[in-house]
């Protein structure tokens, strides 16, 4: 199967604390190094939402530029609406 690129964008709650958050990131650098090769983590940090999203108003954002087989998205994307502290998820194939 060949593998294709992709982009996944997500935002953290920040409410937990720095730790908490820091957790749920290298838990999904782990999770996209597992089933495929990141090719860049853009970091952006904690920045204020554009609209409150289940009542908060700053969240933790994240870009991993990654190639992977073509099931990996919709899983990691599971797996993201599971997870206590993922605010929202976007995956887009480049």
């Amino acid at each position: 199967m060949v593998n294709k690129k992709y982009e996944a964008m997500m935002v953290f709650s920040v409410l937990n604390g720095e730790e908490a958050t820091n957790a749920l990131v290298e838990k999904f650098k782990a999770l996209v190094a597992e089933n495929g090769t990141i090719e860049n983590v853009d970091d952006w940090g904690k920045r204020r939402l554009a609209y409150p999203i289940n009542d908060e108003v700053e969240g933790y954002y994240i870009i991993v530029n990654f190639e992977s087989n073509p099931e990996f998205p919709a899983e990691l994307d599971r797996v993201a609406k599971i997870t206590d502290g993922v605010l929202r998820t976007m995956v887009i194939a480049k």
